[in-house]
């Protein structure tokens, strides 16, 4: 049965769904509305309820075809339609639990914070804005639901965030152990390409019910080790939020593997595949696809010095500009730097070492002075170059290659051992509001 309903009536379509009326009343209801025929569309039949929204064939439809397109450009083998389309409801539904959730938390994005994202994406593709909403629509692309879809995608992010990125915490304890651990993985370098499967398993799933999930996924992994290909078996019988990429997790730094997986992958070699790994989700089985790494880390070290000028009401920038060509020229006559570095720099925490920066490495300047410092040879002065800290001189002082494997390991490994927790605690947080949530599937399996 077809249903005929203004499209700004959807809330009223919801709301009569959920009232339990009769499906004549119903018929009758839309039957009414139909009556301005120049404003109406056709709206599919209801395939999924997820708390006080609907999910309908027409939408569902849209997406199975969106992910074929993405899956047939990566030459992935196809499972069955029908178990593809349980795929991508069971990720419609999480989505729109996740927004339900985003929406009664007070989670908003506002017209200026959608623009400047929209802007980016338009100029990560070398458009101006106009240009991207032409490309858009040259590919069939409505605009206002390109708008929609990532306004949505910045509400999930800033849930996510509020949700698990910001109560993760790290402690030295766990940094000190971390790094242990990863080196004797081949060190925070070492990486792996991996692919994954879950058999997932309810909270508190029953025994039966956990051994019901083993048993599939013992069967799983013969199925593998006898030659089946892992992207489309994930496709075909994955719970995990990768499954319809074929389970591929990409490229993982040793320190960004989930701790479950560790040590099982740090006795695999490439094409291996696992025994099933029991979590909390349920089983897992993972492949190596591609292992790389190494220790070794060489950047090119600078060491330079500089004088800082910053601008005011009383110096404005053309007088800085003036004053720092006068202080260069004296040093090119003879002056020394060092002395002109401490009489004139405003940049205190150099101006006492005669303006001397130390030896630093790629992207510890901000980009317009690392780009300047980048183009003098040894000895030169650069011209005046505007930060966004006020304006500088420079004299590179020496250049010299660096390994700084240690010291890169040490930098990182906060961050690295956050986003493994993070990536852990999203699983868990997606599993909670998914058991929380009131889910009715009404999709006719046969279809």
């Amino acid at each position: 049965m077809l249903f005929y309903v203004k499209r700004t009536n959807k809330l009223f379509i919801r709301k009569l769904f959920h009232t339990g009326i009769a499906c004549t009343l119903l018929t009758f209801a839309f039957m009414s509305l139909s009556a301005q025929a120049e404003e109406v569309i056709t709206l599919d039949t209801i395939v999924a309820v997820v708390n006080d929204d609907v999910i309908t064939q027409l939408e569902l439809r849209d997406e199975f075809r969106s992910v074929v397109r993405n899956l047939k450009k990566k030459q992935t083998k196809l499972p069955p339609a029908s178990v593809l389309g349980k795929q991508v409801l069971d990720r419609m539904i999480l989505e729109r639990i996740q927004l339900d959730l985003a929406n009664r938390t007070g989670i908003k994005v506002d017209d200026t914070t959608l623009s400047r994202a929209i802007n980016r994406i338009a100029a990560q593709n070398g458009l101006s804005l106009n240009e991207f909403r032409e490309k858009l629509a040259s590919q069939g692309i409505d605009f206002r639901l390109f708008q929609d879809e990532i306004k949505s995608q910045i509400v999930l992010k800033r849930l996510l965030q509020r949700n698990v990125v910001n109560k993760v915490n790290i402690t030295e304890q766990e940094i000190e152990n971390f790094l242990f651990n990863v080196d004797k993985q081949g060190g925070l370098e070492q990486a792996y390409h991996i692919k994954h499967i879950l058999i997932s398993t309810p909270e508190a799933a029953s025994p039966a019910t956990i051994k019901k999930a083993k048993a599939k996924a013992d069967k799983v992994v013969k199925t593998l080790r006898s030659g089946s290909d892992f992207s489309s078996t994930a496709l075909a019988v994955s719970d995990g939020q990768n499954a319809l990429e074929g389970g591929d997790l990409g490229w993982r730094k040793a320190g960004e593997i989930p701790t479950l997986f560790t040590e099982t992958i740090s006795k695999m070699k490439v094409d291996d595949i696992s025994d099933p790994i029991r979590s909390p989700s349920g089983f897992h089985i993972i492949t190596i696809v591609e292992e790389k790494g190494g220790k070794t880390h060489l950047v090119t070290q600078t060491n330079a010095r500089h004088i800082l000028i910053k601008t005011s009401i009383i110096n404005d920038n053309e007088r800085v500009i003036l004053r720092l060509k006068q202080i260069r020229s004296r040093i090119i006559n003879g002056e020394d730097f060092a002395t002109m570095a401490k009489a004139y720099s405003e940049d205190t925490s150099s101006a006492s070492r005669g303006g001397d920066l130390g030896w630093t490495k790629p992207g510890t300047m901000v980009q317009p002075f690392e780009q300047a410092m980048d183009k003098l040879q040894l000895g030169e002065i650069s011209d005046v170059v505007q930060t966004n800290f006020g304006y500088h001189i420079i004299e590179v002082l020496g250049r010299r290659t660096h390994d700084d494997a240690d010291e890169l390991i040490q930098e990182r490994a906060r961050q690295v051992l956050k986003a493994r927790k993070v990536a852990e605690q999203t699983d868990a947080f997606y599993r909670k509001i998914r058991d929380e949530a009131f889910i009715e599937i009404r999709l006719d399996s046969s279809n």
